[in-house]
């Protein structure tokens, strides 16, 4: 039987690996590649021109199967670190004593849910458990659709949100095969660095107002605006603080929700706040967090202003059947312990604050750097193939990113155009650790210089 061809163009990943490079890995890497595509499938992607061999990790550490050492640059989902053992030994101790749902009485996740809640702003005081990310994202979007009887939505150019089929719908960035919602609308998102003078708060809320105006004058009621506060997907765009609140107040006043992606900014990321929207002072109406609140662990989160929740929550039955079980719940409360015991919120600020300055040296030296930018430890490099018309360099940052990777520096890339670095490592990150990423970092420029 002929198989049928879809007409559509290859699905691309920024900074994914091509299999027509098969024939060109060693002997031992190649098998484990096909195996992978005969049992897995075409949807699972590897990254790097030569894909990354891990079998063990610490700390902010990866390691190969011949004990080589790489640099984690980009894992944001071993939030503490790699097989950090304070959650690790919290893990292994729960699943010897219990391990069930939540229809069950006990004190673990209710001792839980009240630091989580203390973190937060006056207001969101409700929290629903999920086992991912997406599973959160798609949680917010009902809620919020309920509670406004609304269907529209409303998010950023190249947001990524997840892969539900409701999440997936509002994650352009997942590619043109990957068709948005009908009842989704884009806006820009907030670039600073080719914002010409404009205040990109202002113009983000014109934006989202227009989109409100568009969706009603077809008889669409808008339900939410979701983003993530630093539009990790879209360039990574932090500054300046407060730049969300025009967005938040034309939200407030026109009845939408603010749903706040906190999957990736969250749990002391961006250094000076816990969560990301706290750096623009909004308080959001649901607030949604992934799997780096249990270091990994499938645990995820909604939280959310209760009249949101108890409508909803009279109306419908919700049950994730192992969300927030006893050994999830076990090991993000152990990521709270270590993010307030090792100081990681402060780490983050004071050693994404040196890197952000080692970055703007080196653009002292690299014209084809155009703009360094970020907050704590989730930063940002873009390249231009020229300063004056900030025309994306994506060839340059692949090349940058691989050539990274073969020093064994791992990070990635993002943007519309994948030209921004996407340098995302874990909390523990140190500066001694910044200090061999910004050295490899110039030796590469210099060397495709």
């Amino acid at each position: 039987m002929n198989k049928p061809v879809s007409g559509k163009p290859t699905a691309t990943m920024v900074n994914g690996f091509d299999a027509a490079r098969l024939g060109s890995l060693p002997e031992r890497e190649r098998k484990l590649i096909e195996r992978r595509q005969a049992l897995l499938g075409p949807s699972y992607r590897l990254f790097y021109e030569t894909p990354v061999h891990v079998t063990r990790a610490e700390g902010v550490w990866l390691y190969g199967p011949d004990g080589e050492a790489y640099l984690d640059a980009y894992n944001n989902v071993p939030s503490v670190g790699h097989c950090h053992p304070h959650v690790a030994q919290a893990i292994a101790r729960q699943a010897t004593e219990l391990n069930t749902h939540t229809r069950y009485l006990g004190e673990q996740i209710l001792d839980y849910s009240e630091r989580l809640l203390a973190t937060f702003p006056a207001g969101l005081d409700r929290v629903m458990y999920t086992c991912t990310g997406s599973e959160a994202v798609d949680l917010a979007l009902r809620l919020a659709r309920y509670y406004t009887g609304g269907t529209g939505i409303i998010i950023t150019e190249n947001a990524y949100h997840g892969v539900t089929t409701s999440a997936a719908e509002i994650s352009p960035s997942l590619g043109p095969n990957m068709p948005l919602g009908q009842h989704v609308l884009t806006v820009p998102a907030p670039d600073t660095y080719r914002a010409e003078g404009r205040d990109v708060g202002v113009a983000l809320a014109e934006d989202v107002a227009k989109a409100i105006a568009h969706f009603r004058r077809r008889g669409i009621t808008p339900a939410a605006f979701i983003a993530d506060g630093i539009f990790s997907t879209d360039g990574i765009f932090s500054d300046p603080t407060g730049f969300l609140q025009p967005v938040a107040g034309l939200l407030k006043h026109e009845g939408v929700l603010y749903i706040a992606d906190e999957v990736q900014p969250g749990f002391g990321r961006l250094g000076s706040h816990m969560w990301g929207f706290m750096r623009h002072g909004i308080t959001p109406d649901i607030v949604v967090m992934g799997k780096p609140m249990g270091n990994g662990m499938p645990i995820a989160a909604a939280v959310m202003e209760p009249d949101i929740q108890e409508r909803f929550g009279q109306d419908i039955r919700y049950f994730n059947t192992f969300g927030a079980n006893n050994v999830s719940i076990a090991a993000a409360s152990a990521v709270l312990d270590v993010i307030e015991n090792e100081g990681l919120m402060q780490n983050a600020l004071v050693t994404g604050d040196y890197m952000l300055a080692g970055m703007r040296s080196l653009q002292e030296k690299f014209v084809s750097i155009g703009d360094v930018r970020g907050a704590g430890l989730f930063l940002g490099l873009e390249f231009v193939k020229d300063r004056d018309s900030k025309i994306p360099d994506g060839a340059l940052a692949l090349k940058v990113v691989n050539a990274l990777r073969d020093r064994r520096v791992l990070i990635s890339a993002s943007g519309k155009q994948g030209n921004v670095l996407k340098i995302r490592p874990p909390l523990p990150f140190s500066r001694e650790n910044a200090d061999l990423f910004l050295n490899t970092l110039e030796d590469v420029l210099a060397g495709i210089a």
